[in-house]
């Protein structure tokens, strides 16, 4: 339930606006008479407020200097202006000053809400970019730092979101380049146009130019209509280039020309079009060294890396992995519809060891994994894939097992796992023989074929012929053969003892 402080001096405004947050039940509402008030309750109080609603115009201190004031001593915290249309310019500089967005008098329910659901979503973003960790160079100095700082993070999105220069983000693939441009265009004035977004690596280089400027029809083979490319279809938004390290030379020429002139002309076209789109540009390719090679030209590296964010590999930053899972349990209980708690400090103690070449990518790939296999509460490390255990050096005996059922028991030639479970029980040992006051006056007939007959031994024979079984196909091993035949372990060696079985026999 996000918390929301509204603030006017209009005590009827500040009744409506409640009223309408109070009707989706998804928002606890504070209110406050103007901006002194306001601090008050932000700086004082004992609660953190996600968003804050306030009118330009009140007495002691009008809502544009609140804003400062907020944004100062708490960046992560949305703003909302609402405004009469005197005050219309104000309410424009607040966006400037950090405000999401304005509202003018009188405000719409319906309005208000889809406003409220655009700023909570962009701040999501902002949120999510703790998990890529930005650094944020300007004039050689270091600006932004760990991620466990989150004022920081809002910090360099708020600083970004109010200038129009391009940015550069650097980092390894999967350290999250994209979701640190998107935070920036949903978080600045183009927030209300498109973000478009291209991969430069997967175009082919004769298609490159009609993909990015469009072309007009017969402009060359199979042009059979007019085109219209990126740069018009995100006029007035951001245009994303990823791995722009990969872009054809020709190509970067053109690029360098729409960025010095904010011109372009289409494949096939006479006419020049002017363009008012922001470039956001992300690469994981030395661009200095191919300056030195000649294979990317100096001249656009400059006008690109206006402000460089670089976003460290995950190995170099293992301090900020608790912080991670964590974003990544709160996701996937949502997509999952589980409530999955935290991560057991040994399984966290495998996550740290893992070199991580996937970077953050990796990492979320593998708290989904542990999602669809834990059973439990909390994730652990027998639901973490084999092959992080294996690459970490884990000694999968050790590995407690899942209760899951195994998709691969029926192809080892095995009887089911509902079969086996059910066979195999911690219940196994209970007497499960017909007493004979059980007969309801039954007389009882001797048996005497030569086929034996009799439940508890067959089902013994049974148990011990499946261990054996299980056993031989995991080569051995406990954890393994537990796990994948889905047995209790404790049950298991109970069986191993009784039966007086040898794991290690089977272990080639």
């Amino acid at each position: 339930m996000l918390k929301v402080l509204v603030v006017d001096d209009d005590q009827g405004l500040r009744l409506s606006v409640k009223s309408a947050l109070a009707v989706t039940q998804r928002f606890e509402v504070d209110e406050a008479f103007d901006g002194v008030n306001a601090m008050e309750k932000i700086k004082g109080g004992d609660k953190k407020y996600d968003l804050v609603i306030l009118d330009v115009d009140m007495p002691r201190m009008n809502g544009l200097e609140a804003l400062r004031q907020i944004k100062e001593f708490d960046p992560g915290i949305i703003a909302i202006i609402m405004t009469a249309h005197a005050t219309l310019n104000d309410a424009i500089q607040a966006v400037k000053d950090g405000a999401y967005n304005y509202l003018p008098k009188p405000v719409g329910s319906d309005q208000l809400l889809q406003l409220i659901d655009k700023a909570v979503n962009a701040h999501n973003l902002i949120s999510n970019i703790a998990a890529s960790a930005p650094v944020m160079h300007e004039a050689g100095r270091k600006i932004i730092g760990h991620t466990s700082q989150m004022q920081k993070v809002f910090n360099i999105i708020h600083r970004l979101a109010k200038v129009d220069t391009p940015v550069l983000i650097r980092g390894a693939s999967g350290t999250g380049k994209e979701l640190v441009a998107k935070a920036i265009h949903y978080n600045s004035a183009r927030k209300d146009e498109k973000f478009v977004a291209i991969n430069c690596s997967a175009i082919p280089e004769n298609l490159f130019e009609s993909e990015l400027f469009g072309h007009e029809k017969g402009s060359f083979t199979g042009a059979d209509q007019r085109k219209i490319g990126k740069f018009q279809f995100a006029e007035g938004g951001t245009l994303f280039l990823d791995e722009v390290g990969d872009m054809p030379q020709l190509m970067q020429v053109k690029i360098l020309r729409v960025l010095q002139e904010k011109l372009f002309t289409p494949v096939g076209s006479n006419r020049e079009f002017p363009t008012n789109v922001r470039i956001i540009a992300a690469t994981n390719r030395p661009l200095e060294d191919m300056i030195k090679a000649g294979t990317f030209r100096e001249d656009l590296f400059y006008r690109l890396n206006v402000v460089p964010i670089f976003l460290p590999a995950l190995a170099e930053r293992k301090d900020d992995m608790d912080h991670m899972v964590n974003i990544f349990i709160k996701k996937f209980n949502q997509a999952h519809g589980k409530r999955i708690n935290g991560i057991a400090p040994d399984a966290m103690a495998v996550l740290k060891k893992h070199t991580w070449p996937g970077n953050i990518r990796e990492l979320e790939n593998v708290i989904e994994h542990a999602f669809v296999l834990e059973m439990s509460n909390i994730i652990t490390i027998a639901s973490l894939p084999e092959s992080l255990l294996i690459a970490t050096g884990t000694n999968l005996i050790d590995v407690p097992p899942v209760m899951e059922t195994a998709q691969n028991v029926a192809s080892a030639g095995l009887t089911s796992a509902s079969q086996a479970h059910a066979t195999l029980g911690d219940d196994d040992d209970a007497d499960v023989g017909t007493d004979a006051e059980e007969l309801d006056g039954e007389e009882i007939v001797p048996y005497n074929g030569s086929e034996n007959l009799d439940f508890n031994a067959q089902k013994e024979a049974f148990e011990k012929e499946f261990i054996i079984k299980a056993l031989k196909t995991f080569r051995g091993r406990i954890n393994q053969t537990a796990l994948h035949a889905n047995i209790p372990k404790k049950t298991l060696l109970r069986k191993i003892e009784k039966y007086g079985i040898v794991a290690k026999d089977y272990a080639n």
